[in-house]
Formats: structure tokens, sequence, C-alpha cells
């Protein structure tokens, strides 16, 4: 793995997510690298993220989903245009839309792997493939359309034009 996750790379104004926010304190913090052509993002649950006692909810497995696929969705386009993650203009993405397939229970005392792999990418999108694993056990699959931030978006966040 690369030694600087992708979201490391999010100006600060774009760093507060939730689920990947590096300047968010009480979010996830979820950390994206490439490992060859797959993207990989290690998360181990606290008993704060339970459904029931010895199981994860699932709407964090759907934020994991989420935010690896995004970060995921800006590094393959910096590397489709053949650039590094530290060049300007900057590239952001946001979900489009994002689908989940929960197939096992997922535990909530063992670390969670998150790999995807970019199946689509064009200008106006980037589909992300990803599947959650438990102890080498793949127990949610999902896919993310992620689209370039809005201009409107960018604007409301950080002032500029």
């Amino acid at each position: 793995m690369t030694d600087s996750a992708f979201q490391d790379y999010y100006p600060d104004e774009f760093s507060h997510c939730y689920g990947c926010g590096r300047l968010n304190a009480h979010g996830l913090q979820l950390k994206s690298h490439w490992e060859g052509d797959e993207s990989v993002a290690l998360f181990q649950p606290e008993e704060k993220h339970m459904a029931v006692p010895g199981f994860v909810y699932g709407g964090l497995i759907a934020s994991l989903i989420d935010c690896h696929c995004t970060g995921t969705a800006a590094a393959a386009a910096y590397r489709e245009q053949g650039r590094a993650m530290d060049t300007e203009p900057g590239l952001r993405f946001v979900t489009a839309s994002l689908h989940v397939d929960y197939l096992a229970p997922t535990p909530l005392a063992s670390q969670l792997e998150v790999r995807g792999i970019v199946t689509e990418i064009t200008p106006k999108k980037v589909v992300v493939d990803a599947r959650v694993m438990a102890d080498g056990k793949v127990c949610a699959k999902g896919r993310v359309v992620a689209v370039p931030l809005p201009k409107s978006m960018a604007l409301k966040i950080t002032g500029k034009k």
C-alpha cells in the first residue's frame, strides 16, 4: 500500500465527511490506498458500531463502502489523467448511487477489509464495485456510482468560483 491515503489529499474544506474526513473527530476516518489495481481500506469496528450484540450495524457497512468508493473514484480519476493526487485542480467525488447487498452477518470483533475495483471511468462518473470482508469471508458487496463534486456544492463549501 502507499504511504498516504486517498483521503489525506482532500483539501481541509472537503475533509469533514463522517465516513472519511480526517478533520471529523467523531467520524470513522476511513483511509483507502491502492494495492495494485484494487483499493483497500481496513477498519476496526467498535462497540458503538453494533447492530445486535456481536455484529456490525448495516449502516456502518454502507458508510464504509460509500466513502471507500468515492475515495477510490477520486484516486482513479487522478490515475486516468496521469496526475498525482496533490496536483491542481483538485478532484473530489460524491455519491450519485449506492447499492449494498448484505451477504452474511458481519462480526463486530473482526477487523474489516474493504476492497474496491473500478469497473467504469468516464469524465462524468466513476463506478466502483466493493466488497467488505471479515476474517477472509465476504460479508457485503456494494456498487457506487461516483460523480465529480458539483460546482454548486464546491462554491457553497469554499466560497470560491
